[in-house]
């Protein structure tokens, strides 16, 4: 109730997700979210970007979308037709749709092919927000198996035909097949192939999700899906970690006759033009050595992470090791529920993504967790996971050693 005493809560729509709590700070030791290392924020670089392109383009900021149509500013859907080349994806700037990050343009896709009820198959395990906004739509969300390379083609097109038997047909399959959130494996070329092979045999379209592509820490990574076959392949990518989490801009690339289905549905008056701007601006001659260099800062803190969880928490901890990206996804022993230790870790100052919030099934991620190591020092990794498995210990008695000490109850 609020002070005059109006009372809003019998007006709630009742499907409304519950408050959310105030902000009060980042826990001192933060291993959640897709936050990035500050110190490779390149300021005066993107300050000069921004000063160099309203000095040339700001009159233009008078009209909405820059007087240049509603798929966002024109530079920058042109260096994404060059990025995406690097992908192996042959396009036009008018098949790019420039979005407020990835997550709007998940939403676009939803808007344009759900109804409820309608079946969506993803990786068992998943960007959570993709499976929170497939909730929101009625979704009905069909986890396919995955193992070191990806989704498991033989799991997937016994899906699909038991989909068949029942007269349904999944409105889309959702992959991560380029450094997959949260385990951070890469699909090989072959696999890809077969994905679409039996995603074809089913009539299925494939929506390829690439927001970590660009950290790589592999000498080679595999030709985007999209690449492969446009017809039948929906391609979404993002600045927000190759670049700056705080600039919200995401891309779409997909045929007209769907992408014109997304843009019906984005009515928010156009993303954001002078962040468009000046990405295009800063990365139209910056792409690459921004890319390596924050690659190469992030592969190192990884190295860090992975050390630190072998020190505390011995063979306690299964880790996925990632070929790139910003995540670290492991698993505990089946006996630890990680849901438990979230508000006695937060109590120490510590956050991480308990694994459930990024399952299909969550109780399949009873004993996962997904840790950040972007934004963290390597100092800060370190004592956060030795608190971490300190937090662990007291809860659940596991690890029983950690750094060569065995402890006592």
């Amino acid at each position: 109730m609020s002070a005059d005493g109006f009372d809003y809560a019998p007006l709630v729509r009742k499907t409304a997700p519950p408050p959310a709590p105030r902000f009060t700070g980042f826990p001192k030791y933060n291993f959640i979210g897709g936050h990035n290392d500050p110190t490779e924020i390149p300021v005066d670089a993107l300050a000069k970007a921004a000063d160099t392109v309203l000095r040339r383009e700001g009159a233009k900021l008078a009209m909405y979308n820059m007087a240049q149509g509603p798929l966002g500013y024109e530079g920058l859907r042109d260096f994404v037709v060059k990025k995406v080349a690097r992908r192996g994806i042959t396009c036009t700037r008018d098949e790019v749709l420039i979005t407020s990050g990835s997550g709007p343009g998940i939403d676009l896709v939803n808007q344009v092919l759900l109804d409820p009820g309608d079946p969506v198959i993803a990786e068992e395990f998943t960007y959570g927000g993709a499976l929170t906004k497939l909730k929101k739509f009625g979704a009905t969300i069909i986890g396919a198996p995955l193992d070191k390379g990806g989704i498991r083609i033989e799991a997937l097109n016994a899906i699909l035909d038991e989909l068949k038997r029942k007269g349904a047909r999944a409105k889309y399959i959702y992959t991560i097949p380029s450094i997959q959130n949260p385990t951070g494996s890469i699909m090989s070329l072959e696999r890809r192939r077969q994905l679409l092979e039996v995603a074809g045999r089913h009539g299925v379209p494939i929506f390829e999700d690439e927001c970590y592509t660009d950290l790589n820490f592999t000498d080679h990574m595999p030709p985007a899906i999209y690449s492969l076959d446009p017809r039948r392949v929906i391609h979404i990518g993002s600045f927000s970690k190759s670049l700056a989490p705080a600039l919200r801009v995401g891309y779409v690339v997909a045929p007209w006759p769907i992408l014109s289905r997304m843009v019906a549905c984005k009515t928010d008056g156009g993303t954001g033009a002078i962040e468009q701007m000046v990405i295009a601006e800063y990365f139209g001659g910056e792409f690459e050595p921004h890319v390596r260099q924050l690659s190469g800062v992030l592969k190192a803190k990884l190295t860090t992470m992975v050390d630190a969880v072998e020190k505390e928490f011995g063979t306690a901890a299964e880790c996925w090791a990632p070929d790139g990206g910003i995540f670290l996804w492991l698993k505990l022993p089946d006996a630890v529920d990680v849901t438990k230790l979230v508000k006695p870790a937060a109590d120490a100052g510590i956050a991480f993504n308990p694994g459930p919030e990024w399952a299909c099934d969550p109780a399949r991620a009873k004993s996962h967790l997904r840790l950040c190591f972007a934004l963290p020092s390597h100092d800060e990794i370190r004592a956060g996971v030795a608190a971490f498995a300190r937090v662990c210990f007291e809860q659940t008695g596991i690890p029983a050693q950690s750094a060569n000490v065995r402890h006592r109850v």
